[in-house]
């Protein structure tokens, strides 16, 4: 399987970026829209942020998951036991944000939400009739208002040496949401699981962007935009002394919004929470 690069400027971006999310779950686009030096200045401080003490002030929020998350809670992946190796922090409109960045990434917060809108409708607007009709409303207008849309700030420390034996960066998973928009991280290593059961590259070069299906919205299209696996290896030679630094931002729906006859968003989102939990 190999994941095409569509240029977002092309007359067919939004037909093939769409045939890419349906074949594979995930979409790659050149030429976009968000500022290739905003996101580098995102990293570049979010990284000082990281190795900084100042971090612990904002530590995570039990039950808002705003703030900082560090290694010691870090998530676990479906179906594993073991922590991915990583650190992170949670951006939402009305959480707490350090005082020792700048506003670069809530910027980017408004541009990549403004982004995703749009890809929405191209996602919409390029399903098949009978998929078409299955959602409750425009796909865009799900995640007008909703202040749960989360930019998550990741940082994958260099390796010690000292690992737990089998852990990894980020253990393979699917997201949870409509979309998932990620520029190209600064080290690589992202992967995706294909159809023939085989891991393959996501392509990483920078200034590109990744946009992966999620699992509410493989639910509201009836599993036709897969929800596709994914993972963060661990790197090895001279990339296990490199940190790796990810800018994710997970498209959410308003809770309210009906998914499927099974589903709200509301339920959607307890039930997965509550499988989480009841791994930690």
């Amino acid at each position: 399987m190999q994941l095409p690069v569509v240029d977002y400027r092309s007359a067919t971006a939004a037909q093939d970026f769409c045939q890419s999310l349906h074949n594979t779950g995930f979409g790659v686009l050149a030429n976009h829209p968000l500022d290739q030096n905003l996101v580098e200045g995102i990293y570049t401080e979010w990284l000082g942020f990281f190795g900084s003490e100042a971090k612990h002030k904002y530590a995570q929020d039990p039950v808002k998951f705003d703030g900082y998350f560090s290694p010691a809670v870090s998530e676990t992946a479906k179906g594993y036991d073991k922590r991915d190796l990583k650190e992170f922090y949670h951006i939402y409109p009305w959480g707490r944000y350090p005082a020792e960045v700048s506003d670069a990434a809530q910027r980017y917060y408004k541009a990549g939400s403004a982004l995703a809108a749009e890809l929405l409708k191209w996602v919409e607007d390029n399903s098949p009739p009978e998929v078409r009709a299955r959602y409750t409303e425009p796909l865009p207008k799900m995640i007008e208002g909703c202040d749960q849309t989360l930019l998550r700030v990741l940082h994958y420390p260099p390796l010690r040496g000292d690992e737990e034996p089998g852990s990894v960066r980020a253990a393979a998973h699917g997201d949870i949401n409509l979309l998932t928009i990620l520029p190209a991280a600064t080290e690589p290593g992202l992967q995706v699981l294909g159809k023939d059961g085989a891991w393959f590259d996501v392509p990483c070069d920078f200034g590109l962007l990744i946009v992966n299906i999620g699992d509410m919205l493989q639910e509201a299209s009836g599993h036709y935009y897969p929800s596709t696996t994914h993972r963060v290896l661990n790197p090895t030679g001279e990339g296990r002394f490199k940190s790796r630094v990810s800018l994710p931002l997970f498209l959410h729906p308003r809770r309210e919004v009906v998914l499927s006859d099974r589903y709200t968003v509301q339920k959607y989102f307890d039930e997965r929470m509550q499988e989480l939990r009841g791994r930690k």
